[in-house]
C-alpha cells in the first residue's frame, strides 16, 4: 500500500495508522485472480481514503477500497464523475468494457473514477479539493476516452456537489464514494481505450429516459442514483440557471 501525509492531520498517515483505524481490512490477492492484467495493474492506483465528511485521513490502494469486505467495515474514497455535453446539450454516455473488474458492461456517464494520492489531485479543503478532481477528471478523460486536455479546460469544469453512495457490484466488489458531480460543455474527439470503454454515444435527455425502460440495458449504480435524483433538472438548467445549483457546500447522502 503506498502512503502519504495529508495536510489535516498532525502525524503521517501511514499504512499502520490506516491498519489501526481499519484494523480487520481485507488485504489478499485472490480476489483479483483471472481478470484482465491491465486492469488488475490499475488496481494498484493510490486513492484517497475519507471520513464521511470527505475529511482525507489516508490511502489505499484501489483494489482495498473496493473490495465489499472493506467497504462493510467503513472503508470509504474520493471519487468523481464526469458529465460531456456537446452544443446540442447531448450527453455523452460510455460502456464500461467487459474487462473492468468492477461494473463491468453497464452504461454510465461520460467519465467515472478518482483523485490519485497524486500533488495536483489531493486536496483537505473543499476549494483544494474540487480542484484535485477537475486534475484527476482531465487525465480520465485522456486515458478512458481519448479526450485531449486541451479540448477540456480545467476552467470549463462546474463543480455542482458531492454525493456519498454505497453500492455492490459482483458480491465481491463494490463502490462506497464520496462523488464529486463535475459538469463541463465541450465538443471533443472521441478515442476511446477499448480495455475502458466498449461504446460510446451521445444521448438527449428524453433519449435517456428512453434507454432506461429498456430492460436489456444495465446502468451503474451512481448514474442510476444521480438520474433519479437531479440529473434531468441540472440538465435542464444546462445554459440558463445552472449557477444556483452550483457549488453546493453539503454533501448529499444516497445510503
Amino acid at each position: 500500500m503506498s502512503t502519504a501525509t495529508t495536510t489535516n492531520v498532525a502525524e503521517p498517515i501511514t499504512a499502520e495508522t490506516i491498519l489501526r483505524l481499519f484494523p480487520d481490512i481485507d488485504t489478499r490477492s485472490d480476489a483479483l485472480e483471472g481478470h484482465d492484467e491491465e486492469q488488475i495493474r490499475l488496481m494498484d492506483e493510490v486513492c484517497i481514503v475519507t471520513d464521511e465528511n470527505d475529511l482525507p485521513i489516508g490511502t489505499a490502494s484501489k483494489k482495498l477500497c473496493h473490495l465489499m469486505t472493506n467497504i462493510d467495515k467503513g472503508l470509504l474514497h474520493r471519487a468523481f464523475s464526469v458529465f460531456l455535453f456537446n452544443d446540442k446539450n447531448e450527453l455523452l454516455l460510455q460502456q464500461r468494457a467487459t474487462e473492468k473488474i468492477t461494473f463491468p458492461d453497464m452504461w454510465t456517464n461520460t467519465c467515472c473514477s478518482h483523485p490519485l494520492n497524486l500533488a495536483n489531485e489531493t486536496g483537505s479543503t473543499l476549494p483544494d479539493a474540487i480542484a484535485g478532481v477537475k486534475n484527476a477528471a482531465r487525465r480520465k478523460l485522456d486515458h478512458e476516452l481519448g479526450i485531449k486536455q486541451e479540448q477540456v479546460p480545467f476552467e470549463d469544469f462546474r463543480f455542482l456537489t458531492r454525493i456519498h453512495y454505497k453500492a455492490p457490484s459482483d458480491g465481491k466488489w463494490g463502490e462506497h464514494e464520496i462523488d464529486y458531480i463535475l459538469f463541463i460543455k465541450a465538443n471533443p474527439e472521441v478515442n476511446a481505450n477499448l480495455n475502458e470503454v466498449q461504446a460510446t454515444q451521445w444521448v438527449s435527455a428524453e433519449k435517456l429516459k428512453e434507454m432506461f425502460k429498456d430492460p436489456s440495458l444495465k446502468f451503474t449504480p451512481w448514474f442510476r442514483l444521480i438520474c433519479e435524483s437531479m440529473l434531468f433538472e441540472w440538465w435542464a438548467s444546462l445554459d440558463n440557471g445552472l449557477e444556483k445549483y452550483t457549488d453546493e457546500q453539503e454533501i448529499r447522502r444516497m445510503l
